[in-house]
């Protein structure tokens, strides 16, 4: 009984020591350490470690260094070409801004011109209106001898609108008295004419 166990031992120990002389050798474990004595007893020489220098191990650092250093600088390099596409975005968006300030300010500078003009409209409108009514309430001749010193178109515009309120009253309208007037001499004669000549040919406004 004895022996069987010592023999299953020694069967144990030999597969055991195989075992560690095949993993080493497939270098799954590191066993040359414990097993060069072993070859040397069977007359061989022992499978080596080999060995690392500090250089290898600085050129793998450096390896290392440079692999991270490439890798940084692709990230520079992709990060510069996305803020190049921001800032040409940017620009084309403040362009358009621009622009779009640039119409707005036409649009209302435009805006001001026709409400200024719609404003000299609506007063020059109203002033007519006034010297024709204060026209009308004076003597003819004193009247016609204040349109003779008025230029052509004004007198047009208050003998337009003198005819306009003598219609939406009702009333006889002193135009024909006037012009009766102004033919008094040859000169208010000349201009008596070119007046109702202008009168006819032209529009309302001038």
């Amino acid at each position: 009984m004895a022996g069987r166990i010592i023999v299953l031992l020694l069967l144990v120990l030999i597969l055991a020591a195989g075992g560690i002389v095949w993993f080493d050798y497939l270098n799954l474990i590191d066993a040359k350490t414990v097993l060069t004595p072993v070859y040397r007893l069977f007359g061989r020489e022992g499978r080596s470690q080999p060995r690392s220098t500090p250089e290898d191990y600085l050129n793998l650092d450096a390896e290392r260094l440079a692999v991270r250093i490439e890798a940084m600088e692709l990230r520079n390099m992709e990060m510069d070409t996305r803020q190049r596409d921001l800032d040409n975005r940017f620009g084309e968006i403040e362009q358009m801004a621009q622009e779009l300030e640039d119409r707005q300010k036409s649009l209302d500078e435009r805006e001001d011109s026709l409400r200024a003009q719609g404003e000299d409209a609506e007063n020059r409108e109203r002033n007519i209106e006034d010297n024709a009514r204060i026209l009308g309430n004076m003597q003819p001749e004193r009247a016609v001898g204040i349109m003779s010193a008025m230029d052509d178109q004004d007198v047009i515009d208050v003998l337009r609108k003198t005819e306009e309120m003598a219609q939406a009253e009702g009333t006889a309208s002193l135009v024909p008295y006037w012009f009766q007037l102004m033919a008094a001499t040859p000169e208010g004669a000349a201009r008596a004419a070119e007046l109702q000549r202008k009168m006819a040919g032209r529009p309302q406004s001038l």
